[in-house]
């Protein structure tokens, strides 16, 4: 045991986060969950495949989340996704590609999925979709920026006085930094144009990561994220208010694992502008209020969010959110699009 270690803030800050990151990416299988948007209804096609086909001419979502920005880019996520429906067939077809960046490049994941919805009418205005996802997952470790313990000098830390870092005699796996999985996941939407409630079950094979070759008979795959989401449409003009105003309180519950969240808020859009708070918890912990500001112009949306931390993390910079919705179903009329759906084009 060391009997003492003298360290820099940053260099003790770099050490906990790589042993996180550790402790989460070599034991054998990966233990994880999902990044979550807090602008989930601006990456539809992340939240549920059904939403694919959620407009006729096309749309593409754009999402970027900087994740607690004050430890040195701790989790930055992107993501993509292009969908269109087509109404001869009463389907939708879509590409999504999300990446996720865990301590500064240490931990990358990509997640690259094809998506089918089908669309059902009942009687009246109630509809119903049925969406399905699969494709590749695929996880990359950067070994260069691991620290194991034979490099942590119990008087300098991990460098020597002259900067040079202590070596390891740690040998990375034969298997090497990169592991691809196939990953499956389905969801389901019932709606009319006041309302929706949806449901989506992700990775549905429980999809196996390994980066040692250890503890392969063991059921420790990806867990099955359970998600239940509503919302509605309220026409302020038809209760005395505005014209072409509207509010769209939302709701959402995610478990992976022993993970869970709850997301539950409102948007405000007045014509072409719009604003938005959310309350969030994890688990059964008080962990933040989301703010945002939203504007649209032509065919274009733009969103920014602001993470104000709750918990006891309040020192990490919260979370800041972009978002860019692009509709390219042209001539449309607006009342083409007076339903609950109005929040995710």
């Amino acid at each position: 045991m060391f009997d003492a270690i003298v360290m820099t803030k940053g260099c003790a800050q770099r050490i906990l986060a790589l042993a996180s990151a550790m402790v989460l990416s070599l034991q054998g299988s990966l233990y994880a969950q999902d990044p979550v948007f807090s602008q989930f209804y601006a990456a539809p096609l992340n939240l549920n495949p059904a939403f694919t086909g959620n407009t006729e001419g096309g749309q593409v979502a754009l999402n970027y989340r900087n994740q607690w920005p004050g430890i040195s880019q701790a989790y930055v996520t992107y993501a993509a996704s292009y969908d269109q429906f087509f109404p001869w067939i009463n389907s939708g077809f879509g590409l999504a590609v999300l990446a996720d960046n865990a301590g500064n490049g240490l931990y990358k994941t990509i997640n690259a999925q094809l998506s089918y919805a089908y669309k059902a009418r009942f009687n009246g205005d109630l509809q119903m979709r049925m969406g399905i996802q699969a494709g590749l997952i695929n996880s990359r470790i950067d070994w260069s920026q691991l620290v194991f313990l034979d490099q942590l000098d119990p008087e300098f830390g991990l460098s020597s006085p002259g900067g040079i870092p202590f070596p390891s005699d740690e040998v990375p796996p034969a298997v090497g930094s990169s592991v691809s999985v196939l990953d499956v996941s389905a969801g389901l939407l019932l709606y009319n144009r006041n309302y929706y409630v949806g449901i989506s079950l992700k990775h549905l094979n429980e999809p196996k990561f390994s980066f040692l070759e250890v503890n392969q008979n063991q059921n420790a795959g990806l867990p099955i994220q359970f998600a239940i989401h509503g919302g509605a449409e309220i026409d302020l003009r038809k209760l005395g208010g505005l014209r072409n105003s509207f509010l769209a309180p939302n709701i959402q519950y995610i478990r992976q694992g022993a993970f869970s969240q709850l997301n539950i808020g409102t948007i405000f859009r007045y014509y072409k502008v719009g604003t938005g708070v959310w309350f969030r918890q994890t688990n059964t912990n008080p962990d933040a209020v989301i703010f945002l500001v939203e504007g649209r112009y032509d065919q274009f949306r733009i969103g920014y969010s602001y993470d104000l931390t709750l918990s006891s993390l309040n020192g990490t910079g919260g979370a800041h959110e972009i978002s860019v919705i692009m509709n390219f179903d042209s001539g449309r009329k607006e009342s083409k699009y007076n339903d609950c759906f109005n929040l995710f084009r």
